[in-house]
């Protein structure tokens, strides 16, 4: 049967771990493969690890940094970061990671999407869409680390991605990046109306409660968060976490009757 998946994401910048506010305020908070590690054991149902220097700096994505993750990693690894090519996501898959994420290449090639499907399969090509609320409520996608407004609309990337053969999509939210205060289920419900791909919603977890509203809302979905599952408490100090599998079980199917 298939469940929500409650998914760690970690950003990776100049070879380590930081946490954002809002794609700014970087915080760092370690070493990528102690936290790997740490969620191995903890047992995470898959990780989401995005270097988020590569396209900022066009840079080849690090696949020696890769190699050395997806060796660590026992649950389903996702890595997204520089990847321009269908060559580039057939070298990544070759390393033992089971999904490539594309963000601003596929803003600006969405016909990305078809090569490296024909390339890896569907299952495993994901797009992430950085999104920003703006002045009159209307959702646009950015790129370059958030800095650039690309001026589409979301809700229509998506079905055209659907179209195009992506395998998952993304939905990150700029606005709510570390500010741990709740997902923004409005622009998740727009996505999940027009497509049937798998949706995986990231930005704003602060707590357990908002990943089971997230889960209690639209099912099967995947609730991904950063600082939830790397920073505690007011003053953001570093702590890895992750739910129990009495948690999981709790925010997936509610509480025991």
């Amino acid at each position: 049967m298939l469940r929500a998946r409650i998914i760690p994401c970690l950003l990776v910048r100049n070879g380590g771990l930081v946490k954002t506010r809002r794609f700014s305020e970087d915080k760092y908070v370690g070493d990528p493969i102690n936290a790997v590690r740490i969620f191995n054991e903890k047992e995470a149902d898959e990780l989401i690890v995005l270097d988020i220097d590569a396209t900022a700096h066009n840079r080849e994505p690090n696949y020696k940094m890769i190699e050395h993750l997806a060796a660590e990693c026992r649950m389903p690894l996702c890595y997204g970061g520089g990847v321009r090519s269908a060559d580039q996501a057939k070298r990544i898959m070759s390393l033992g990671v089971e999904k490539v994420a594309a963000s601003a290449a596929v803003v600006r090639n969405p016909s990305l999407i078809t090569q490296i499907a024909t390339q890896v399969g569907s299952q495993s090509v994901v797009a992430v869409l950085d999104v920003k609320q703006h002045s009159g409520g209307a959702y646009r996608v950015h790129v370059n680390n958030g800095k650039e407004d690309t001026g589409r609309d979301p809700v229509e990337f998506a079905r055209e991605l659907e179209s195009l053969g992506v395998g998952e999509l993304v939905i990150n939210s700029i606005d709510r990046d570390g500010v741990m205060k709740g997902y923004d289920l409005t622009l998740a419900e727009r996505i999940r109306d027009v497509t049937n791909v798998p949706l995986t919603v990231l930005g704003g977890a602060g707590t357990l409660s908002d990943l089971a509203k997230l889960v209690a809302k639209f099912g099967v979905i995947g609730a991904a968060a950063g600082s939830l599952f790397v920073l505690k408490g007011p003053f953001r100090a570093v702590l890895i976490s992750y739910p129990s599998q009495a948690e999981r079980n709790t925010l997936r199917d509610g509480p025991p009757k």
